[in-house]
């Protein structure tokens, strides 16, 4: 009798332990549902993008409309223009631009503007500097992502930023050579963070060696949120999940895969895209990607 009483009792102190674990279970469950219905809606992500993206640009509707359509058209010519809706960047890498926009792409609907921010593309430099080349450039688990290491080279540079930001890569294209007697050959495109003391504040110019500089705020934006992340997503929900994706990512639905890069070739600056108020270039600057 002694016996069972003793069992009866832990099972009795087993139970509340059983109900708080799952009580905690279905707050846990609550609070992703709500996430997720909050990245379901571009609305929602719009909202998310002015309240994560420290640097940000506010272009005027018709600006919205002109870099909507590019990016349509952009996707028309690649011959991708019957995806389903989805995300996707746009860079316009003219010197008097140097900007980035999220859109959300709907099926038969103008594109939404989720939210714009200055970038750095290439620029004429010493050897192995490229022009960001242009089209429209897949993100596939074909070429892996990776993260950065945080380390300084000797000049006290992070080329990709702080530890752990994530380095999209998007495989080898062929780019025109700004040093020696030009040409072309191939380049490794990446889209990344960059030293945030000495080169983030540089970017709305031309810096880069041609990847695609962004800021700090906006990699992690695009990381936790799996922006463009369709193909690695896939690629989980098939039992294969890249490590480089983060533990606690709240995935958009409706995530894509391109980004898109075109030249406007714009002579003057326009007033929502200022250029970066910054001194002369830092010491070993040229040695970030």
């Amino acid at each position: 009798m002694k016996e069972t009483g003793a069992q009866e009792k832990n099972m009795g102190a087993a139970v509340p332990g059983r109900l708080r674990r799952a009580a905690r279970a279905l707050v846990f469950a609550a609070l992703a549902g709500a996430l997720a219905t909050c990245w379901a809606d571009p609305m929602g992500l719009r909202q998310a993008f002015m309240e994560q993206v420290d640097r940000r640009l506010d272009p005027p509707p018709d600006e919205v409309q002109r870099y909507g359509d590019l990016a349509r058209d952009e996707l028309r010519r690649a011959g991708i223009a019957e995806e389903p809706p989805q995300y996707a960047l746009l860079v316009d890498r003219s010197a008097s631009v140097q900007a980035l926009f999220v859109f959300w792409l709907p099926a038969g609907a103008a594109p939404v503007l989720i939210g714009a921010a200055p970038v750095s593309t290439g620029r004429r430099g010493g050897f192995e500097y490229f022009e960001t080349p242009l089209g429209v450039f897949d993100h596939s688990v074909a070429n892996p992502d990776f993260r950065a290491e945080g380390t300084r080279n000797e000049f006290g540079i992070r080329g990709y930023g702080e530890k752990g930001m994530r380095v999209f890569d998007f495989g080898w294209q062929q780019a025109r050579r700004l040093w020696g007697r030009g040409g072309t050959s191939t380049m490794r495109l990446q889209m990344h963070a960059t030293d945030p003391d000495r080169l983030e504040a540089r970017l709305g110019s031309v810096q880069s060696k041609g990847c695609i500089r962004i800021a700090a705020s906006l990699n992690r934006f695009l990381d936790r949120l799996g922006v463009l992340d369709a193909d690695y997503l896939r690629a989980k929900a098939e039992g294969s999940a890249p490590w480089v994706l983060p533990p606690d990512q709240a995935p958009v639905e409706g995530a894509g895969r391109y980004l898109i890069v075109v030249d406007t070739g714009r002579s003057e600056r326009p007033a929502w895209s200022p250029p970066p108020k910054s001194g002369p270039l830092p010491t070993g600057a040229d040695s970030a990607p």
